[in-house]
């Protein structure tokens, strides 16, 4: 598969897009997608001057597995996002699996959430919605510079 590798540059130019689509919006609070959605969330969070972050880790896979249904390792207590406008943060909407799984979490809890990713996929998206907003389109297996493999 073709691989899209991405700079530190480029993460921020995506971040920068991201807070410029989103700084219309009122958000009480972000919620970063365990692990790769935490550093866009910190990002966002200093440019659009947030304080309350919580963080969400979903688990979809148990070694090469696919579950059928999400394991939420961790989530906020209810009482957090009831009431709130959460702005939900993950680096990318491949499937969408996680990140509609975590929105109707939200939901449940009482929230209005709203999901902010860096990539979006189109093609191998496999639920009834699509991120509120993106940095950019792709089709390529993105590397981020946080990866492992980018730290060769």
């Amino acid at each position: 598969m073709e691989r899209l590798w991405l700079s530190w540059e480029d993460l921020l130019r995506l971040t920068r897009r991201l807070a410029d689509q989103v700084r219309e919006e009122e958000f009480d609070l972000l919620l970063g997608i365990a692990r790769g959605g935490l550093i866009p969330t910190a990002l966002l969070a200093q440019a659009l001057s947030l304080r309350e972050i919580l963080t969400a880790a979903v688990m979809f896979y148990e070694g090469e597995e696919t579950l059928p249904e999400p394991v939420f390792l961790q989530f906020p207590p209810d009482p957090l996002l009831f009431g709130k406008r959460v702005l939900v943060v993950d680096d990318v909407w491949d499937s969408g699996r996680t990140a509609f799984a975590v929105k109707a979490r939200v939901r449940q809890a009482g929230g209005v959430p709203l999901v902010a990713t860096l990539h979006f996929k189109p093609s191998r998206n496999q639920v009834p919605d699509r991120p509120d907003f993106y940095g950019e389109a792709a089709e390529a297996w993105v590397v981020y510079p946080w990866a492992p493999e980018a730290w060769a």
